[in-house]
């Protein structure tokens, strides 16, 4: 099916609303600028150097982008990105956490690449009115991939985080609240070191004149508490491992909410311990599947871990400002967005949408660099690295009733798929859709695709 589309030039002449204070050029680390509208009214960006600001924007009506007043800068160390940022209030005090993203050497890593990837979650709050702005807290998160997705909830409590290797919280004692790090100090100074006892039999005759028992005992301090030895020696599995019967019951007596006497003491029960044909699924590792995390803000434990299996993620989304971004993830054929929602409960995530039949669509397109859909989801685009872009509209009723021969069923409605090729060799660098326009970036142009007639 034939069909044309449409280069917008109804946009205006761009408007400088920000410039850097300094000049970044000399900087040898630099990465790109990134930016996150955190509101309306209020703008995260980074230069790509590790400074961090905070941009206020004033509306007016001589302007339509407004005065952009720069309020808050400073900073942080390594170049990052800006992956999110909310807006919130809390006992009458406005925040704003932002999510950075920087990658980081790692020396303890001799066998990997040596780099780590480190999310740092910043609360500052925000005083306009007697223009004070200051870091509340800053807490850490180190991870071995760069993650999917990663979002703040909007009210600041939890961090939901999709990746490949799992990520988890740093300790920082600066960050640490006052009753916790008393209790930690207390439990160390409680703490003796945990000793490990080696005992050698000697042979016929050696010794036995002055050591009657005829074996000698070396008594070891174990540098980390806790620790479980396998061996002595690495790769030496002589001797045999008698474990201390104090220590054998603790260790009995943590695990004893984990056991019962009958292997299933209630098989009738709404949910069963296990289900057969699940195990093999469960049975692989979180290390090596992508994975969906949600973190609790305040303790930094985990509250949630899913494991995504086989559902490929695809792409994410901010279909609502007041909402966290939607992500796609691939089932079966199809692709189906997913809406993330603050909850105290199990429920993660609202079905959002449904795209037939792009989950494999999309893994045709060998060449494709981005990946994204409208707000309302009315249609989802991707584009190759150069040139090439592919609009995948939602069903729409036809006019006329058309009759599947092959499958012999009538068909009432019709997905089109479309394909634009920009005027330019140069490289896509950026994607972006609203409900009416595509807008696709190149190094030297900014293409304007009307893809729906707005009403």
């Amino acid at each position: 099916m034939g069909w044309s589309w449409i280069q917008d030039t109804a946009l205006g002449k761009p408007i400088e609303v920000f410039r850097f204070p300094s000049d970044l050029s000399s900087c040898d680390r630099r990465l790109c600028s990134s930016i996150h509208f955190t509101s309306q009214d209020w703008v995260t960006l980074s230069d790509g150097t590790g400074t961090l600001y905070l941009i206020h924007i004033l509306r007016n009506d001589q302007s339509a982008a407004g005065k952009w007043e720069l309020k808050f800068n400073q900073e942080l160390g390594d170049p990052f990105i800006v992956l999110h940022s909310v807006l919130y209030t809390r006992s009458e005090v406005q925040i704003i956490d932002a999510l950075i993203l920087s990658i980081e050497k790692d020396e303890l890593d001799v066998e990997g690449s040596g780099f780590h990837v480190s999310l740092e979650w910043i609360s500052i709050t925000c005083s306009p009115n007697d223009d004070k702005y200051e870091i509340l807290k800053r807490r850490n998160l180190h991870g071995k991939s760069v993650p999917h997705y990663a979002a703040i909830e909007p009210d600041g409590n939890s961090l939901t985080i999709i990746s490949y290797k799992p990520f988890r919280f740093i300790a920082d004692e600066t960050n640490q609240p006052e009753e916790e790090r008393m209790e930690e100090e207390e439990k160390k100074g409680k703490e003796v070191r945990e000793l490990f006892k080696m005992t050698f039999a000697l042979p016929e005759g050696a010794g036995r004149a002055v050591l009657s028992s005829g074996s000698v005992e070396v008594t070891l301090a174990k540098r980390e508490v806790g620790n479980m030895w396998a061996e002595v020696i690495a790769g030496d599995t002589q001797g045999e491992f008698v474990a201390d019967p104090a220590q054998s019951a603790a260790i009995a007596e943590r695990l004893m909410h984990l056991t019962s006497e009958d292997l299933n003491p209630n098989p009738d029960c709404e949910k069963p311990p296990c289900n057969a044909q699940e195990l093999e699924e469960c049975d692989m590792s979180l290390e090596d599947s992508t994975t969906l995390c949600r973190f609790d803000g305040n303790t930094t434990k985990a509250t949630h871990v899913v494991n995504l299996g086989g559902n490929q993620f695809l792409f994410s989304l901010e279909a609502a400002p007041e909402l966290m971004p939607c992500f796609s993830l691939r089932h079966d054929v199809d692709a189906l967005m997913w809406q993330p929602v603050s909850s105290q409960g199990d429920n993660l995530w609202d079905h959002a949408a449904t795209f037939n039949a792009l989950g494999y669509v999309q893994a045709s397109k060998q060449d494709k660099k981005f990946f994204t859909c409208a707000p309302n989801f009315s249609y989802a685009a991707l584009c190759e690295c150069v040139r090439r872009i592919f609009i995948y509209r939602q069903p729409t009723p036809v006019s006329t009733v058309l009759y599947n021969r092959k499958e012999g069923r009538h068909v009432g409605q019709v997905a089109k798929q479309q394909v634009a090729s920009l005027e330019s060799s140069d490289p896509i660098l950026g994607f972006q859709a609203s409900n009416e326009r595509l807008f696709v970036l190149t190094t030297k142009k900014l293409f304007v695709i009307r893809v729906n007639t707005a009403g």
